[in-house]
């Protein structure tokens, strides 16, 4: 499968087009909890990263060096990203700390992921940076953890040219089944992805280029996919924090039909948040019909969601022909394959034991959605064990191929080697089939299920459980793995209970729900309280990490952090930030 052609790119590098794109009167809109609205112009942010540049070279950082950013979606991290890039730097975009009862764990992450880029300092604001200090201390950046505000003091400004060859940004792949990798990112590539969203999203004769977006800046989809496509179209963007979105999902709605968004990707679960938390008392006045592009990626995607979503919104002007299955990753820099514009999603039917044990994708009862046809400039093939591109409907790895694809792993040549073939082809790890020129996905090689010699992906064992009551929207995982006094695998159900009530009860409809589903039966069905399942920084589930735990009895709920235990973890980060500072 092929894409269309790449256009002639309108910029060489992403330094360029935000110098370009300063020039318009469009720009950013930050919206907070009280739907209060600050407008950030592109022509002040140019302004202000001119002047961090500026702030970062007096620190001592130096072209090509990484510049790691811990920062919320805030005015704060556009100065420390673009700042970055016009000091020559290489961004790092990091996750702040929000789940303060794995704080251990998030520093250990955190402190690798400096390491491993080799970060020269951390920039953060005030709040963040009172829980950093054991981060900081473990990787010992050269120049230190400054706020921003400290490094944009001063009046110098500073632009450094850079080339589409150098690196542009280093973004952690999403680990859900492996550590996270730093995955590097030229200039030219990012400015290539932001090209083929382009071709996929054409601006229509009197629409405003306006994108609405609560997802995390730190991730691919945000940053690339929100901001900096709004830096080439151009055009505006509307900037909700995500922990906004997740308190009042009704938010998002209302912004995107107060700004008249056409465009707006969320991942699955965000559409059943909004059928289960949005009531219509939320929606008063609100208008969808502008929302051309709602956009579904990152995580799979559940046919039965984007029927009741399409359905429910209809009422206030959303169109289905708008929602879009699409599929990418990290090391793509972000879009690998997008379904036409306008027709809606597509759903093919699969036999699920053809599917599982002899890798056909026969007609059948399980629901599929395809994710489209590669976008500008990318190829896509199935292959087999043997390498060979395997026919339609034969399930195999995806192998992508693309101007926007990683420089590699930094700093991990090894690594790399083994994703990244002859001929510029990349092994994504996924597993599909093709079917009528478009891409559907059966799973992760990593993550299948293995029961008498079939290969399940884990949705078919997880999707049924998005209907059962009591069962936490999308926090649940389905895995395989060997009882203690057998030799062969059997199907584990780990599931984050909604409330605390009869478990045994919900126990059962799990198990109900999954044979009646797939046939099969589960060997053992845990519920387990909010928050106790492993999540990538994106916010992706970590089946292979919530196995190992569970195996090794460690499977267990974040411990609860009132005032008095943040203000511990705060004076602790707060002696760390001291040691680190004072043996630098």
């Amino acid at each position: 499968m092929k894409g269309p052609p790449l256009p002639a790119l309108k910029h060489a590098t992403v330094n360029a087009m935000l110098k370009a794109t300063s020039r318009t009167s469009l720009g950013l809109v930050f919206v907070d909890a009280s739907e209060h609205e600050t407008s950030l112009p592109w022509s002040q942010v140019y302004r202000r990263a001119k002047r961090a540049a500026a702030g970062l070279a007096r620190l001592g950082v130096k072209p090509g060096d990484r510049v790691a950013l811990l920062l919320p979606t805030s005015p704060a991290f556009m100065d420390a990203y673009f700042g970055a890039l016009l000091a020559g730097a290489v961004p790092v975009p990091l996750y702040p700390p929000v789940r303060l009862g794995r704080l251990e764990e998030y520093h250990r992450s955190t402190a690798r992921m400096l390491q491993l880029t080799g970060a020269v300092v951390v920039l953060t604001d005030t709040r963040v940076r009172l829980l950093l200090g054991p981060s900081v201390e473990q990787a010992r950046p050269p120049l230190g953890c400054h706020t921003v505000d400290a490094v944009m003091h001063g009046d110098e400004d500073l632009e450094v040219e850079v080339t589409p060859d150098a690196l542009g940004l280093i973004q952690f792949s999403s680990g859900s089944t492996v550590d996270p990798k730093p995955v590097a990112l030229t200039h030219g590539a990012l400015v290539a992805q932001v090209a083929a969203l382009e071709v996929a999203m054409p601006l229509s004769p009197g629409v405003m280029p306006v994108g609405v977006s609560w997802l995390p800046l730190y991730h691919d989809m945000g940053l690339i996919g929100c901001v900096l496509a709004a830096l080439y179209y151009p055009g505006s963007l509307v900037l909700i924090p995500p922990e906004v979105f997740l308190a009042k999902p009704a938010l998002w709605l209302r912004a995107l039909s107060r700004h008249r968004g056409f465009v707006s990707p969320a991942p699955n679960f965000a559409y059943g948040l909004c059928l289960k938390r949005v009531k219509d008392a939320d929606l008063q006045g609100v208008d969808l019909s502008a929302w051309m592009h709602a956009l579904n990626g990152a995580e799979p995607v559940s046919a039965d969601t984007l029927r009741r979503f399409a359905e429910r919104f209809g009422r206030w002007g959303f169109s289905a022909r708008a929602l879009r299955p699409v599929y990418g990753l990290s090391e793509a820099s972000l879009a690998v394959t997008f379904p036409p514009e306008g027709r809606g999603p597509r759903e093919l039917g699969v036999d699920p034991e053809a599917l599982a044990r002899e890798g056909q994708a026969r007609d059948g009862a399980r629901t599929l959605v395809s994710v489209g046809a590669p976008v500008a400039g990318f190829e896509v093939q199935v292959r087999g064990e043997d390498g060979a591109a395997l026919p339609e409907r034969r399930v195999g790895r995806v192998f992508a191929k693309g101007l926007s694809l990683m420089r590699g792993y930094f700093g991990d040549a090894e690594a790399t080697a083994r994703v990244m073939g002859g001929e510029g082809w990349l092994d994504t790890g996924d597993l599909g089939f093709s079917a009528d020129g478009e891409l559907y996905l059966t799973g992760r090689a990593k993550d299948l299920v293995i029961i008498r010699g079939a290969n399940h992906s884990p949705q078919a064992f997880e999707e049924p459980l998005l209907q059962v009551e009591g069962v936490r929207t999308g926090c649940a995982v389905a895995l395989g793995f060997t009882p203690e006094g057998s030799e062969d695998e059997a199907l584990l159900i780990l599931a984050e209970w909604a409330e605390r009530g009869d478990t045994a009860s919900v126990e059962a409809d799990i198990r109900a729900a999954v044979v009646e589903a797939t046939g099969v039966q589960p060997h053992t069905v845990r519920l387990l309280e909010p928050g106790t399942l492993p999540r990538t920084s994106s916010g992706k589930l970590r089946r292979s990490e919530a196995l190992r735990r569970y195996l090794a009895g460690a499977l267990t709920a974040p411990r609860k952090v009132g005032a008095v235990g943040l203000a511990v973890e705060m004076a602790k980060s707060a002696l760390a930030m001291v040691r680190a500072e004072h043996d630098s």
